[in-house]
């Protein structure tokens, strides 16, 4: 019995656990019901947190086993790039924009405006995904080029027309480049502008700010057309590369008030005070900011909107208060900036050199060797011509200039007109005044006559070049100041004349008569020449197409002030047929106001088709309407007559009558006797002057007008090719 027991209270532990076994089942079960619970909890808030940092378009989706791909949203599908042109500048812009994007792998397409319908094809824009660049070139008094009129027109019509309402073209992104030149103050660039304002007020979206790019180097921002153009580029791919990857877009509308969850998941990937949020944020705020303040229009309804606008009086005090704030605010700010105004000063007095980059070598393919960063000399086609005895230019027929000896040259690239017939093709650039670095005179003469002998030495032992007369052209005579531009324009020219002089070298010195002050101070020169393209001031306005707004009253004072001088002087008219050569008593009311000494009539020489001008050959008068002109007006101007005649310059010369003695000619000039006379006047202070008369020269028989040599010089071998009789009974 007490065995019994003993066993019994040794396994009585294990039988109250197996009584007990159901409770232990109940715990464990619990137990594992907790972990299960848990793990739940913890996977769903991991899943949560995925959620919040991965883009929901990159969740994986399990249906039916498997996983579907997400499908990439695209911001934007392509570049469509327009462009308006006259002269090629914006064309040749928006084909390096096309070959810089090309690298985004982005489809791109160029679009000339006068070949694009935006009736038929601007709306689909709006869903196209595509951002439109429009590079607009600002033309004459603020007109679009031909090319882009029928665009702009429309546009600006859309704009305007209530049918179309505000929304027209929402959904639509764009950017503008203008291209213009300060110069012309009045409407540089408004044609970029104007096509900014009417894209934005048919609901239009500018992903960036406009571009402005200004042809005036002074003024430019850049520096030059060229490197305006490529900074306004460079914003332009970061920007779209910034589109590309959705950054920038408009809130949807969908996100609670006070929040937006797309701003929040932007600073979550970007974070507080970082670079990129700040870029990103001043990215958002140019997409956003409607047109810029450059539209006076919206500026002034803005005004009268706030005028209009009804305030309750217990609001008055508070905007009076806030009125006053930002009065202390702008006085204080008005004294900081005198603090630095000297220093804003000094920077503006660094002027910058009037030659860029891209018009040095623009220039230097059309065969001038420049000077310095404003000047230039090129090899005239008349001096290779002597040099190979075959005539020389009318001036050579003329006044007795030695062709091959003569260097034509500028110390000013830079011009006041932008001329229908310019033969540069308006590659210079322009200016009402000098704004820009000068150089010293003693530089650029030396460097003139430097480059002029180097391009002289290229035809030693070329055939057909005269020995003699290479050996003359090594030395310099004459200086014709007619290369390009306007060489009045330059500070120091007085000094460069002197200089001129000093080195026994004779002056032609041509103006476009826009400068009188200066036509006025200039010292005496061999002779002075004043272009007269028209006789009226519209057709003034229409040929030389001038920067000056009192342009007419520049050219009837210049006129004026030729008058008062004694050496010299000289009209020189170009006729372009259909535009200025029935004009006839208005150029001999003209004659009397400057009385000139003498008188050249030119028909216009076509020098090939330019964007830049309407000009074509059948604007080139016959030399027989040439001499018709001339005995014309000859018949209107009393005192003056024919003299002489360059027939393969389609030129004549209109002399005045005291160059007449007896029955002989003297338009020739006696440059041994200038030269005296011009050391007499510099060693008399100024104060002993001289006459046109006191240094001519008879004119040679076979130089005059009805000659049957027709001004070719007999011992020319031109003249002994074409040497024949000729009527002159139109006279």
């Amino acid at each position: 019995m007490d065995l019994a027991l003993d066993t019994w209270d040794f396994s009585s532990p294990l039988i109250s656990l197996w009584i007990n076994r159901f409770y232990i089942y109940l715990g464990f079960a619990f137990g594992f019901s907790l972990w299960i619970c848990f793990q739940i909890v913890i996977r769903k808030q991991n899943k949560n947190s995925q959620e919040k940092t991965v883009p929901r378009a990159s969740q994986d989706l399990m249906t039916n086993g498997y996983i579907s791909l997400p499908k990439k949203e695209v911001f934007v599908s392509g570049v469509k790039i327009f462009y308006g042109s006259q002269t090629g500048t914006a064309k040749g812009f928006a084909t390096i924009l096309a070959e810089a994007l090309s690298s985004l792998d982005l489809p791109v397409a160029m679009i000339n405006l006068k070949d694009y319908d935006p009736d038929d094809h601007l709306a689909e824009e709006v869903t196209s995904k595509n951002v439109c660049a429009f590079l607009v070139a600002t033309y004459t008094d603020g007109q679009p080029p031909e090319s882009a009129e029928w665009f702009c027109k429309w546009l600006e019509e859309a704009a305007n027309d209530f049918r179309f309402g505000k929304t027209y073209l929402k959904g639509m992104r764009y950017a503008v480049f203008g291209l213009g030149n300060s110069v012309y103050v009045s409407h540089f660039n408004k044609v970029g502008k104007n096509v900014d304002k009417w894209l934005w007020m048919l609901g239009a979206r500018r992903v960036m700010t406009r571009g402005e790019g200004d042809g005036n180097v002074v003024k430019s921002k850049h520096g030059s057309i060229e490197a305006d153009f490529t900074a306004w580029k460079a914003k332009f791919i970061s920007r779209l590369q910034a589109l590309r990857k959705g950054e920038g877009r408009r809130c949807r509308g969908s996100c609670k008030k006070g929040k937006c969850e797309s701003s929040q998941r932007g600073s979550e990937a970007a974070e507080p005070g970082s670079h990129a949020q700040e870029e990103l944020q001043h990215r958002d705020a140019e997409e956003e900011e409607p047109f810029e303040s450059s539209s006076e229009e919206e500026s002034d309804a803005e005004d009268r909107q706030s005028r209009n606008s009804v305030v309750d009086v217990e609001d008055l005090g508070r905007i009076m208060g806030h009125v006053t704030k930002e009065k202390r605010e702008k006085e204080q700010q008005e004294g900081e900036t005198g603090v630095t105004r000297s220093t804003v000063k000094s920077e503006a007095s660094e002027r910058r050199a009037m030659i860029t980059p891209a018009l040095r070598e623009a220039l230097t393919k059309q065969g001038y060797q420049l000077i310095g960063s404003h000047s230039g000399v090129k090899l005239c086609r008349w001096t290779k011509s002597m040099l190979r005895g075959r005539g020389g230019c009318y001036k050579h027929t003329f006044y007795g200039i030695e062709s091959h000896r003569c260097m034509e040259t500028t110390p000013s690239l830079a011009c006041a007109n932008k001329c229908v017939f310019c033969w540069r093709h308006h590659t210079n650039p322009v200016g009402t005044e000098w704004r820009w670095k000068m150089d010293q005179p003693e530089m650029i003469l030396k460097e003139a006559i430097e480059n002029h002998q180097n391009m002289i030495k290229q035809f030693k032992a070329v055939p057909g070049v005269k020995e003699e007369r290479f050996e003359e052209g090594m030395t310099v005579k004459h200086c014709a100041l007619s290369l390009v531009g306007e060489p009045i324009m330059y500070p120091e020219i007085n000094k460069f004349l002197k200089l001129l002089h000093e080195c026994k070298i004779s002056s032609f010195l041509v103006t476009n008569a826009q400068f009188p002050a200066e036509i006025r101070d200039l010292k005496p020169v061999t002779q002075l020449y004043v272009s007269v393209d028209a006789s009226t001031k519209d057709s003034l306005k229409k040929i030389d197409r001038p920067l000056f707004k009192d342009f007419w009253q520049r050219f009837l004072d210049s006129l004026k002030a030729l008058a008062a001088k004694q050496q010299r002087t000289v009209y020189r008219l170009t006729l372009v047929k259909a535009w200025n050569v029935d004009e006839l008593q208005a150029y001999a009311e003209l004659v009397s106001l400057g009385n000139p000494d003498f008188i050249e009539v030119k028909g216009v020489t076509y020098c090939g088709e330019s964007s830049a001008s309407s000009l074509t050959m059948a604007n080139v008068p016959w030399h027989e309407e040439v001499v018709r002109f001339v005995c014309e007006l000859v018949d209107l101007i009393p005192g003056y007559e024919i003299a002489c005649e360059h027939e393969h310059s389609n030129c004549l010369l209109i002399a005045h009558k005291k160059f007449k003695i007896g029955r002989e000619w003297w338009t020739w000039i006696d440059y041994s006797r200038f030269q005296e006379l011009i050391q007499e006047y510099e060693d008399s202070g100024g104060s002993k002057t001289f006459s046109a008369k006191d240094y001519m020269a008879r004119t040679p028989h076979w130089a005059l007008f009805g000659a049957n040599e027709r001004g070719f010089d007999p011992k020319d071998t031109r003249y002994q090719r074409k040497n024949k009789s000729k009527d002159i009974s139109g006279c």
